[in-house]
C-alpha cells in the first residue's frame, strides 16, 4: 500500500470509527417511570426492530465493500474509499441535503394573562428532537442549523444555544426530513408536542408535507479526542 493510500485509508478508519462512536448516542434527558401502554411498547419494539434490520443492512454494505476494495485494482481502490467517505459524511450530516419532509414553526403564544415568551427553553427543544428522531427523522435543522449525534442544546447566560450558535429570538424554523414525510406529519399532530409547547406558552405550527425540503450540512468542527491515527507500517 503507497504512501497516498495509507493516508486516504486512516482517514476513513478514523471517520468510521467516529460513526459507531455516536452511532447511538441521543440527546440525554434525566430517566423517568416508564409509563407507555401495550400499544407503545409495541410500536417501540416495531421501530427497533426495523432499526435493527437497517443496521444489518448496512453491515452487509460495508463488507461487501471491503471485499470489492480487497478485489480490485489499487486505482479501483481508492474509487471505493472516495465512495464509502462521501457516504459517512453523509450519514454524519456534513453534507447538504433535500428530500420529502415538513417545516416545523415555533412563535409566540399569549396565555390568559396576556403574558408571552421571547425565547424557547432547550429542555423543551431537546424534548422535540427526541420526539422527532422516535418518529424516524433522518435530519433535523434548528434556526439554520444541522443537528447531529453530538449536538448540545443548553442555555449560557440566559440564552438558548445549539452547540456554538445563539438560537435567534422567536419565531424559529424546524426542519425535518424524513424517508415517509406523511407518516411523520401524521405521528407528530397525533402526539403531545403541541400541547407540551401551549404549556410554555408557545404555538407550534407543523406545516403539511413537502416533497423537497433542504437541510444544511453542520459546519462545526468535529472534535474526536479519544482516537488516534495508526502509524505503525503495513505489513502486508
Amino acid at each position: 500500500m503507497d504512501k497516498k493510500t495509507g493516508i486516504s485509508f486512516t482517514v476513513i478508519t478514523c471517520i468510521i470509527g467516529f460513526m459507531v462512536a455516536v452511532q447511538y448516542q441521543t440527546i440525554k434527558e434525566p430517566e423517568v417511570r416508564d409509563t407507555r401502554d401495550l400499544w407503545e411498547l409495541r410500536e417501540d419494539l416495531k421501530q427497533s426492530q426495523e432499526l435493527y434490520t437497517e443496521l444489518l443492512t448496512k453491515i452487509f454494505t460495508y463488507e461487501a465493500k471491503l471485499e470489492q476494495y480487497e478485489n480490485q485494482r489499487d486505482d479501483s481502490r481508492m474509487l471505493i474509499l472516495k465512495d464509502t467517505l462521501d457516504e459517512l459524511k453523509k450519514q454524519a450530516g456534513l453534507t447538504e441535503v433535500s428530500g420529502p419532509g415538513i417545516t416545523i414553526t415555533i412563535e409566540q403564544s399569549f396565555n390568559e394573562a396576556g403574558v408571552h415568551t421571547t425565547t424557547i427553553s432547550p429542555s423543551l427543544l431537546r424534548w422535540l428532537v427526541n420526539e422527532l428522531n422516535s418518529y424516524q427523522a433522518k435530519a433535523i435543522s434548528i434556526d439554520g442549523h444541522r443537528v447531529i449525534t453530538t449536538t448540545v442544546i443548553r442555555e449560557i447566560q440566559g440564552r438558548p444555544k445549539i452547540d456554538s450558535y445563539s438560537i435567534s429570538p422567536l419565531p424559529i424554523e424546524i426542519k425535518v426530513i424524513a424517508d415517509d414525510a406523511e407518516r411523520l406529519y401524521n405521528k407528530l399532530k397525533a402526539s403531545e408536542a403541541e400541547r407540551q409547547f401551549f404549556i410554555d406558552n408557545l404555538r407550534l405550527k407543523i406545516s403539511k408535507p413537502s416533497k423537497v425540503v433542504t437541510i444544511p450540512a453542520y459546519d462545526d468542527p468535529i472534535r474526536i479526542t479519544e482516537m488516534q491515527p495508526n502509524m505503525e507500517p503495513d505489513k502486508k
